[in-house]
């Protein structure tokens, strides 16, 4: 399976893709419309390999130096480049809880919306 993407992923060089047909390998069932591919799944291959490594080295960046033979600048560099292309995943910080309660003792927020920044929606 892993091959399947890498070579569809070499075969594209990169242009866009939608999904047409899915169909579950251990069932009779076959889902047809446009799909878009994951976001992961949207970054080069080189770039997956990244990621990948990334994670299997437990985010360790002197890990990744050592793997790749680069800097812990150009292994930073790298990992803000990538994240830069998946913007589904949210990392901006949840204000302290005292900041939220101000805004909502000033008016300047309802409770719903206090709940939902506490939260991190």
């Amino acid at each position: 399976m892993v091959k399947d993407w890498y070579e569809l992923t070499k075969m594209t060089q990169g242009a866009r893709l939608t999904i047409q047909k899915v169909r579950l390998a251990d069932e009779d069932i076959t889902i047809e419309g446009e799909f878009d591919l994951p976001p992961l799944a949207n970054l080069s291959t080189d770039d997956q390999v990244f990621v990948a490594a990334f994670i299997r080295s437990h985010g360790s960046i002197k890990q990744m130096e050592q793997l790749f033979g680069v800097s812990y600048p150009t292994i930073k560099n790298r990992l803000n480049r990538i994240g830069e292309q998946l913007s589904f995943v949210d990392v901006a910080p949840v204000p302290p809880a005292d900041d939220v309660l101000r805004r909502l003792d000033r008016g300047e927020i309802s409770v719903d919306e206090a709940l939902d920044i506490l939260k991190g929606q």
